[in-house]
């Protein structure tokens, strides 16, 4: 019965794992001082007891608190033991949430900054397409469809837009043209939203058209299109006061990867940093042979 117990694998695995153990302990023996000790302060009890009455909406009893405290001390003891042993080390989970961490730290600092008005006037202007306001447009749109007209599809645009740009016309622009799946009228379409309809072209040639008369044909993807555009707004420049929360929020973010970026230079400045020259072909190549 003994012997086939020691030839179990659990028994194996413990007995290696116990002399790894003892291998390590006997090579940290001599860590000392502040490495070994834990203090547990008395802001830290307080940290612990204002977690738990935020969750349970009490506070903890004695054999409660002595539980939290106990598993902070455990986690700590595993921590330490754990870097100690290198476990951190080639972990690249625990290598990107400790750079992740550091990288906090830049933006809790940038988050205390607080932009004055001149600051946020700055940036609206520097970033002033970033904020514009878009033009706007109205429009009625007559389709004629070039699959079905062929040939004669430009001959039945002008005549149709003569027509319609008669000062009576009684042409019913309902039953004009040909069937199209948007509809003949639009209201208060950006310059992209037209684009999202009838492409880029057609929205680029839209906007730079006449208000109040019929025009065209301004081709799109579908076919030919007589156009009258009823109202039609250019872009502007909004005021400080309409846009200052997204100012004041990309700003922040701006200071956000300023900060960033000259924290990690600084950094990055204490380092001798060697990259092998290597092509990633001739990597795949060596990983063949």
């Amino acid at each position: 019965m003994l012997k086939k117990w020691l030839r179990e694998p659990l028994l194996h695995f413990l007995l290696i794992g116990a002399a790894l153990f003892v291998l390590y302990g006997l090579q940290n023996d001599e860590v000392t001082g502040d490495d070994k000790r834990i203090v547990f302060t008395e802001a830290d009890i307080g940290r612990l007891v204002a977690l738990w009455e935020k969750k349970w909406q009490r506070l903890p009893t004695q054999l409660e608190l002595e539980g939290l405290i106990e598993s902070q001390i455990r986690e700590e003891v595993l921590y330490r033991e754990a870097l100690a042993m290198g476990l951190d080390q080639q972990d690249t989970v625990v290598r990107r949430r400790l750079a992740q961490k550091l990288e906090f730290i830049t933006a809790d600092l940038a988050a205390q900054a607080e932009p004055g008005e001149t600051e946020l006037a700055d940036y609206l202007a520097a970033h002033a397409d970033q904020f514009e306001v878009p033009g706007r447009i109205s429009f009625v749109q007559v389709y004629l469809n070039a699959d079905k007209r062929g040939e004669q599809v430009e001959q039945d645009a002008e005549r149709l837009l003569e027509e319609l740009a008669q000062p009576e016309s009684s042409i019913d622009m309902m039953a004009a043209g040909d069937s199209f799946m948007f509809g003949q009228q639009h209201e208060q379409l950006s310059e992209q939203g037209v684009a999202r309809l009838f492409g880029a072209a057609f929205a680029e040639k839209l906007f730079a058209l006449q208000v109040g008369s019929w025009q065209g044909p301004v081709p799109s993807g579908y076919g030919l299109h007589l156009v009258r555009i009823d109202h039609m707004t250019t872009a502007r420049q909004p005021e400080l006061d309409a846009v200052r929360d997204k100012v004041r929020n990309e700003w922040l973010a701006q200071q956000r990867r300023s900060m960033d970026e000259a924290f990690y230079k600084s950094l990055r400045q204490r380092y001798e940093i060697v990259v092998a020259d290597v092509m990633p072909e001739d990597i795949v190549s060596g990983e063949k042979r």
